[in-house]
């Protein structure tokens, strides 16, 4: 059975919010943990966040040009219940 779980933007700093500037993932792609999935830009530098989650995307909640801020759901992601109980 499949689980659905939320892929939040973490803390990245001192932002109240950051552009998105690049959409890696697409709805359908699998992802392993770690794996790279929206690039963001701040006034100084540009970061990758990645997923903590290893499966299949099933929604994309963000748009390049969006300014999004901790804890915003970038996306949703269906993990099987082995990767789901070896992350427990």
């Amino acid at each position: 059975m499949a689980n659905i779980e939320k892929i939040l933007l973490p803390d990245v700093g001192d932002f109240d919010e950051i552009e998105v500037i690049e959409v890696i993932i697409s709805v359908g792609d699998e992802v392993e943990k770690d794996d790279s999935i929206i690039t963001l830009e701040s006034d100084k530098a540009t970061m990758e966040i990645p997923t903590s989650f290893t499966g299949k995307i099933k929604s994309i909640s963000v748009n390049v040009g969006d300014r999004i801020a901790e804890g915003t759901v970038i996306a949703e992601i269906e993990v099987s219940e082995t990767v789901a109980e070896e992350s427990e």
